[in-house]
């Protein structure tokens, strides 16, 4: 079991993890002209999202935001300071908060995952399901395709992958908590930066011949007519 370090040590990181995603909840709500009802709701979405499909997932039960009706309190309060005290949202500003709660949550994921005596791979698995899924619902929820489906899209999913990974191998070879979770999010969190400033993408198919055999098929076409 977790000892009462950790113990306080993942409520720490869980507190920043929601309260985190739900500004980034709010944020988009914002930009997508939502009332504050629906500000407030994208903001639980998100906020809850990936953690709640983590316990499930995991037999964790009763859902970690149902135990600590605080992080209800602090997503609440998270929503409304940012639906009316920010007057501009930028691409920029919804970037950060976006990739803290990525960063935060797929250190959380793994950590439980670790905690159950579950494999490596599992707990990585884990970590992006945690990270990643409370910004699909988000996405979805403000009727755009998810930032983690999106063809040509920077790095997202990966981002995530890559951090946990750092957090199960430090932890396995350093058995100190903090300095894992703190590495891996810090990991996550500067690669979705840096893949954004500098566009990197995964790898995409090479369509200029199918799209080279198009235009001669219609260029065919037309020479018939």
């Amino acid at each position: 079991m977790l000892t009462a370090y950790l113990d306080q040590f993942v409520a720490v990181l869980t507190y920043l993890a929601v309260v985190a995603s739900a500004i980034s909840g709010a944020l988009e709500a914002r930009h997508r002209d939502m009332d504050v009802v629906g500000a407030v709701a994208v903001a639980f979405v998100t906020a809850f999202g990936g953690g709640t499909l983590r316990d499930l997932l995991l037999g964790r039960t009763p859902i970690f935001w149902l135990v600590d009706p605080w992080l209800t309190v602090a997503t609440f309060a998270a929503a409304l300071t940012v639906y009316y005290l920010v007057r501009h949202v930028s691409e920029r500003l919804l970037l950060v908060p976006d990739a803290l709660g990525l960063g935060f949550f797929s250190t959380l994921g793994a950590t439980y995952a670790l905690d159950m005596q579950l494999s490596p791979l599992v707990a990585v698995l884990m970590g992006v399901v945690t990270g990643v899924f409370g910004g699909v619902l988000r996405d979805t929820i403000c009727n755009r395709v998810p930032v983690v489906f999106r063809r040509n899209t920077e790095l997202y999913a990966t981002c995530s992958f890559l951090g946990v990974w750092v957090f199960v191998l430090l932890s396995w070879a350093t058995h100190n908590a903090a300095l894992a979770s703190i590495s891996g999010t810090t990991t996550v969190v500067v690669l979705r930066l840096v893949s954004v400033k500098f566009k990197l993408t995964l790898p995409d198919p090479d369509d200029r011949g199918a799209e080279l055999e198009a235009s001669a098929r219609h260029e065919g076409r037309s020479s018939r007519l």
